[in-house]
Formats: C-alpha cells, structure tokens, sequence
C-alpha cells in the first residue's frame, strides 16, 4: 500500500529534484505540491515569484496544487497556526508523509521533524546529505532548467539574478557560495525538464531590489531552503518573470 504525501514545492530546483526523485518510487503517492504564498503581494516565498507561474508548474507536472497563504513577515506563532490548519485538513484526506528538498541544514530539519511529529506526519528528506555539486550536475544532466529569481546581496551581486543555471554559472559562482544555494544564496524557478509535460514560457522583467528589515521571530518557510537566521540581514535582488 502506498503512502500518501504532501511535497512541500518551492517551485526551484532543490525541490524540482527532490520530487523527481519521489516520483520514481513505487511506495509513495504525492497528493499534493505544498507552497506558501504571500498574501498581500500574491508571490512564492521568498522566491518572488508570481502565483500565475506556480499554477502553471503544477498543472505541467499532473500534481493538485496546495497554498498555504502567509503574511509577508508573519510571526513564528502566525506561521505555526497556518501550518497546524493546512496540515490537520491534508491529514482528514489520509497523507502522513510530509516531503522535502533540504540538503544539509541540520538545525531546520530537525525543526520540520518535531513540529510534523506533533502532527501526527513523519518527515521524508531525498536529497539529504548528497553532495551539492553531485546534485546540480545531476539536475543539469536530466534535462532540467531553472532560473535564478532571487538573490541575496550579501553572497551574489545583481549580476547573477535573472541567469540560467548551467556551467557557466556554476564557475562564475563566487567560492564561499554553495552551487545549490542551501544557504539561502539564491533561488530559483524550473522552467522544463522530466516532470513537466510541457515548458512554461515567460519573459524576463525587471530586476528589483528589497531590503527587509529583521523582526524579533521570523518564521521559517515550510517550503523554502533558505536559512531563516540570515534571511533578512541584507537585501534581495528579485527578477520578475512575466507568464506568457
């Protein structure tokens, strides 16, 4: 009997992976693609990016799609009640597996694993612990495509926003940037590759720049890879991308 559950989609290419790889085993049924929104600016979590372009990510890859609506800087305890709703409604539809594309950042999944424990779900970690440059390369091989959406200034300057991952962006990558930006260095959205039944056009917009300003608790995106510690000590460069 398979078990059912939720994947928590970024709409990037960690979780792009991840899901690929759920997908080729036969002991799992993915109910759903979870995404938290910002409610006022109708966006992806920190990754900028539009609604429209999410919608259309899920209806390519054949999986009903789940949004978890937040406030743009919401409190830990708003986060958790969000969360403690959206999960009590999935677990009435039988899904105890809750999904992630999180690659080594200790202090997070262990955070993820206590709260779904209370819950009721376990947690499932596909790419947990593989080495980051052995994962873009796999990605890249596959036939995947993504494009950088957000960028955090403290690692990556403007220039990097906007650019296709591929080899050439992989060596312009400054050292101390991880290549799959499991620091919180960039993000990212895929665009084509093995699960999408089709690409999904757009056109690049502008390039904007945010500087947020740190709150006492900030919540930590279930669907996200970012370090929630860092991510608001310096401002973001964000990339529009226009549905076509």
């Amino acid at each position: 009997m398979k078990t059912k559950a939720l994947f928590n989609w970024s709409s990037g290419k960690d979780s792009a992976l991840a899901l690929y790889k759920v997908l080729q085993d036969p002991n799992f049924e993915i109910s759903c693609l979870l995404t938290s929104v910002n409610t006022q600016h109708q966006r992806v979590s920190m990754h900028g990016l539009r609604v429209d372009l999410l919608q259309a990510q899920a209806a390519s890859i054949g999986i009903p799609l789940e949004i978890m609506y937040l406030p743009e800087m919401p409190t830990m305890e708003a986060y958790e009640n969000v969360m403690k709703n959206t999960l009590t409604k999935l677990k009435e539809q039988g899904i105890t597996l809750s999904i992630f594309g999180d690659i080594f950042l200790e202090d997070l999944r262990k955070y993820r694993e206590e709260k779904l424990e209370i819950m009721g779900f376990k947690g499932l970690f596909p790419l947990w612990n593989i080495p980051t440059m052995s994962l873009i390369q796999e990605f890249i091989v596959l036939g995947f495509k993504t494009i950088v959406v957000c960028g955090n200034e403290r690692y990556l300057d403007k220039s990097f926003v906007g650019r296709i991952i591929d080899q050439s962006f992989i060596d312009d990558l400054p050292e101390d940037v991880d290549v799959c930006g499991e620091n919180g260095e960039f993000h990212t959205f895929t665009f084509d590759g093995p699960l999408f039944s089709k690409p999904l056009m757009f056109d690049k917009g502008e390039i904007v720049y945010r500087k947020y300003e740190k709150p006492a608790t900030t919540a930590t995106n279930t669907a996200c890879d970012t370090d929630a510690n860092n991510a608001y000590d310096f401002g973001f460069y964000y990339c529009d991308l226009l549905p076509l």
